[in-house]
């Protein structure tokens, strides 16, 4: 018997930090936004005082609710690196806008499934439940993030991941709005 080919409709970006994942996706939501696509979920950014990098916030999507993801001046929360992790932000404003994408987008943005974000059993229930949904995944995984949760993402059958380099990056955006509009649009 034949096996049927199943559909990579998840599509995740990797890549060291500061090659331009977040910024891919920013430019492939805003495209999509333009054509009516109903997009929800979060992003995470840095936040920076004077150049420097002091922390990462988080936004959802649907709503533009921001909180903090992790910041160096935070007294408590899971340490990673030089930041401290806000368990509570990262399930009241991460965790939430997945699972009300899940609901009311036609894509699920999910930035980033990484080291901070895994210490939340909140995140990590969100993700799955956007995954094993009937809705389009696209995020971005920690390039080194090697753990059971990420391992299992990186190896599903419905997952295309995408590295992102310099010499790709530009030509991203184009790329995946077309691959995401050949899945939403069938």
């Amino acid at each position: 018997m034949k096996q049927t080919k199943i559909d990579k409709r998840h599509i995740f970006l990797t890549g060291p930090p500061r090659i331009g994942k977040t910024t891919v996706i920013l430019k492939v939501v805003d495209e999509l936004k333009l054509k009516d696509i109903r997009v929800g979920g979060m992003i995470s950014q840095e936040i920076r005082e004077r150049g420097i990098r002091v922390g990462f916030k988080i936004m959802d999507l649907g709503t533009n609710r921001e909180g903090i993801l992790a910041h160096v001046k935070r007294e408590n929360g899971p340490r990673v690196g030089k930041y401290r992790v806000c368990l509570e932000d990262l399930s009241g404003v991460g965790a939430k806008a997945i699972l009300r994408a899940c609901r009311e987008a036609d894509l699920i943005v999910i930035d980033e499934v990484g080291p901070m974000e895994l210490y939340s059993k909140e995140f990590k229930e969100a993700v799955l439940e956007a995954l094993n949904s009937d809705k389009m995944v696209l995020g971005t995984i920690h390039y080194r993030a090697r753990t059971s949760f990420t391992n299992a993402i990186r190896r599903r059958e419905d997952v295309e991941l995408i590295e992102v380099t310099y010499g790709n990056r530009d030509k991203l955006p184009r790329i995946i709005i077309g691959k995401i509009l050949g899945i939403i649009k069938k």
